[in-house]
């Protein structure tokens, strides 16, 4: 049965704190919150659902988000119409960047934030990760373009860090050739 995710609000100091490695192996309770997470991102994206239950499209979910001082990412990525790959990366790094930089054109958004923030967020094009998986194997996920954005939106929030931290103040938005929006 599907449970709605108890997401925080921006204004909750332990988005604000660096996350703490996970250990393995990882606990029922939090093995239950990976497969709850991934439902959750799963169903925001699908029309159907997201309706159904009043959700907020999203494709990504840090532990902190959850209230839970862990490093531990989930990305539910949209492929293809309706087909999903699932990144669950435990202690994420990323290892290497490419030096092309990226913003979303429409800007970022995020399940924490509640409300609209104009600006663009520069972004690597491309990452590479490294972490474990939920059963400790060590994994490595490269990602280009919107992927790429996720892995590094969700990372910051195991740092603390927010995306509208990465914005501009004052000059929020980039002009066509200084960066390529996608």
């Amino acid at each position: 049965m599907f449970k709605k995710l108890d997401i925080l609000d921006e204004k909750e100091p332990i988005l604000r704190e660096i996350a703490k490695d996970a250990t393995f192996p990882l606990s029922k309770k939090e093995k239950n919150l990976i497969k709850q997470t991934v439902d959750h991102l799963t169903y925001s994206q699908i029309e159907e659902y997201e309706k159904k239950y009043d959700l907020r499209p999203g494709m990504g979910m840090a532990f902190p988000q959850l209230g839970i001082s862990k490093r531990i990412i989930i990305i539910v990525h949209e492929y293809d119409d309706g087909k999903f790959d699932n990144y669950v990366v435990i202690n994420p790094k990323i290892v290497s960047n490419s030096s092309e930089i990226i913003a979303a054109e429409a800007g970022e958004g995020c399940l924490s934030v509640n409300r609209d923030v104009d600006g663009h967020v520069p972004r690597y094009a491309r990452v590479t990760v490294e972490g474990f998986d939920e059963d400790g194997n060590m994994i490595r996920v490269r990602a280009r373009e919107e992927l790429a954005i996720a892995f590094q939106h969700e990372i910051d929030h195991l740092n603390g860090i927010l995306f509208f931290d990465k914005i501009n103040k004052d000059k929020p938005f980039f002009k066509e050739g200084e960066i390529r929006l996608i």
